[in-house]
């Protein structure tokens, strides 16, 4: 089987550093920022269409868009890009806490039929707790999972076409429909590293989503939401989150690399971790013990390098070498069961271009990789997620 190859959005904000949301006063819809650095670029949509076109041009699948505070909105950006593009598919982000889930089924639908099949829909469950009461959420970790499980049963029920009735702890619905049902129905991808969400995972996942640990890692991960699902008498496969810097040789990308924390400075970094410490996230806690703060010892397994976790939350590593190097870790993953990667780096558009001209070849000489062809688009996954 081929590996699904998947881009990255930065839709609150790039550059030539590793700048995150927290870059920008306004999330990068304008040029004032926080910070006086160099090379930073906003959202405008003219800029994240050159992504989104490089990434068609390139081959990837999907393009992944984030949700929060500090992003534009997913649904909003994304409807726009699919005039400037015909294949590529979005990984569009958004809260279960805050929409209803028939709303939800109904907006999929639209944007199914007016993209002729290239939504994917990213459920954040959400791990920030503060992030989560700044859009009206005040449940807690666990229920946040209990709540995701109901949404994603009634958005199924209400793809069915037939009104659906729902009686649950955080949704009653009565009739839930939508009149025309999207086609094809999504798949339904999700991640979560906590005990409550390897259940919701094992009943309503085709595919589970991790950020990118080390295989071995990985491997547990895979054998623990491989088990649940069986127990459900279901199947489910695999996707990983991570960034990539990879170049024409191992020297060269390994000295880009050291050159992105060149730019920060000790306080930081310490108050990059001391923000990150405070979240509730398993997964997120799990990106923080990889480095434990230290610039020390960061590449973590071979060409993993857990240097953007210093001051980035959500995806922390990044696989780093020459393109036969990072194509070598990925069959390394894919070898363990991981089929979707999502991958990104910065400057996102540059990036792009040298993993598609590096690294894509690589895998096709290899029989991993086939270029999604011109003609129609395939099934449109659901992507449950824990964040980007």
């Amino acid at each position: 089987m081929t590996v699904r190859l998947h881009w990255f959005l930065p839709t609150g904000g790039d550059g030539r550093t590793l700048v995150d949301r927290h870059a920008y006063t306004d999330g990068g819809v304008t040029r004032s920022r926080v910070t006086p650095e160099s090379g930073v670029r906003p959202p405008d949509i003219d800029y994240l269409a050159q992504i989104a076109k490089a990434a068609e041009h390139l081959g990837f699948e999907a393009v992944l868009t984030p949700t929060g505070t500090w992003c534009e909105d997913a649904w909003l950006t994304t409807a726009a890009l699919a005039q400037h593009t015909e294949r590529l598919k979005f990984l569009v982000a958004f809260r279960p806490g805050v929409i209803s889930p028939v709303l939800a089924a109904q907006m999929a639908a639209t944007y199914q039929r007016v993209t002729r099949g290239r939504l994917l829909l990213n459920v954040v469950t959400g791990g920030d707790g503060t992030e989560q009461r700044r859009f009206g959420d005040h449940l807690g970790h666990d229920e946040r999972y209990g709540r995701t499980d109901e949404f994603l049963s009634v958005v199924r029920g209400a793809w069915t076409g037939k009104p659906y009735d729902f009686d649950g702890r955080h949704y009653q619905v009565e009739g839930g429909l939508t009149a025309l049902p999207p086609d094809p129905l999504p798949e339904v991808f999700f991640g979560g590293s906590s005990p409550a969400a390897g259940p919701v995972a094992a009943r309503h996942a085709d595919v589970y989503l991790t950020w990118g640990e080390p295989p071995a890692q990985v491997k547990e991960k895979i054998n623990w939401i491989r088990g649940l699902a069986e127990q459900e008498g279901r199947t489910v496969r695999f996707g990983i989150r991570l960034h990539s810097i990879s170049r024409d040789s191992s020297a060269e990308a390994w000295r880009t690399a050291r050159a992105l924390l060149d730019e920060l400075d000790a306080d930081t970094v310490a108050a990059a971790q001391e923000a990150l410490g405070r979240s509730e996230s398993v997964g997120q806690q799990r990106m923080l013990a990889l480095h434990g703060g230290s610039r020390d010892q960061l590449e973590i397994s071979p060409n993993l390098w857990a240097g953007v976790g210093l001051v980035r939350g959500g995806a922390g590593t990044a696989l780093v070498g020459s393109h036969a190097e990072v194509a070598d870790r990925i069959e390394e993953y894919h070898a363990l069961g991981v089929d979707h990667f999502i991958l990104s780096g910065y400057p996102h558009l540059e990036e792009a271009y040298w993993f598609g001209e590096g690294v894509m070849p690589e895998l096709a000489a290899r029989g991993l990789f086939e270029r999604p062809g011109k003609g129609g688009v395939g099934g449109a996954p659901l992507l449950v997620a824990g964040g980007r």
